[in-house]
């Protein structure tokens, strides 16, 4: 449990790191704010940031991989610097340019492979979702009390998170566009982490030899 330490270091100065990022690309192509709808910038600079979004999962990765002994404390960890990452980059924003004023403001999320966007509160729940799925799984991992995944664990999990994807991505041609997007589909977003929640909780309702806890 004291790799939490180091590697929630990571996340903290890796979210500096990511905020100070798009305070310069701020600075450089919205001058007057950054504000929806939204004017994309050159082509050149999007590609160079989709390699940058790629690289950082691929820190965030290698973090919990490096972290973690098994499968599952490996993606616990992964998951735990991800979300850690994900809501100081947030924090460290507000602190530098005070922004966002608001959790509902809405902002950019990702490129790949289309452009997301949402209100700054949904990826925020998505990130406190992970942490907290992160310290069961490794406190879990390191008693050896994960169950044994099935594939219907995995189909569950990855429903909900379609479903998220979905709200994030649905209105990338609009935005690409420069047009304002319409209101976020949060019941849908809800329905989304629901799901994956009750995934994730009928697959911990085992025991390791693929038991139920009630049996």
């Amino acid at each position: 449990m004291k790799k939490f330490i180091p590697l929630t270091v990571f996340a903290i100065a890796f979210g500096l790191v990511e905020a100070a990022v798009v305070v310069y690309t701020r600075w450089l192509y919205y001058p007057n704010g950054f504000a929806f709808p939204v004017s994309m910038p050159p082509l050149a600079f999007l590609k160079v940031e989709l390699w940058r979004e790629l690289a950082t999962l691929a820190m965030l990765g290698a973090a919990g991989a490096m972290a973690g002994r098994g499968g599952w404390q490996k993606f616990g960890f992964f998951m735990w610097a991800f979300g850690v990452w994900d809501l100081f980059y947030y924090l460290w924003l507000n602190l530098f340019i005070g922004w966002p004023a608001s959790l509902f403001d809405p902002d950019i999320l990702f490129l790949v492979p289309v452009t997301w966007w949402g209100p700054v509160l949904s990826p925020c729940i998505v990130a406190v979702s992970m942490c907290a799925a992160a310290l069961i799984i490794v406190r879990r991992g390191e008693a050896e009390q994960m169950p044994v995944l099935k594939p219907l664990d995995v189909i569950g999990v990855a429903i909900g998170a379609c479903i998220i994807l979905y709200t994030y991505m649905a209105d990338a041609a609009i935005i690409t566009a420069g047009g304002m997007p319409p209101p976020y589909r949060w019941g849908i977003f809800w329905i989304g982490e629901l799901a994956g929640a009750a995934a994730f909780i009928k697959l911990l309702s085992r025991k390791p030899d693929g038991r139920s806890a009630a049996g």
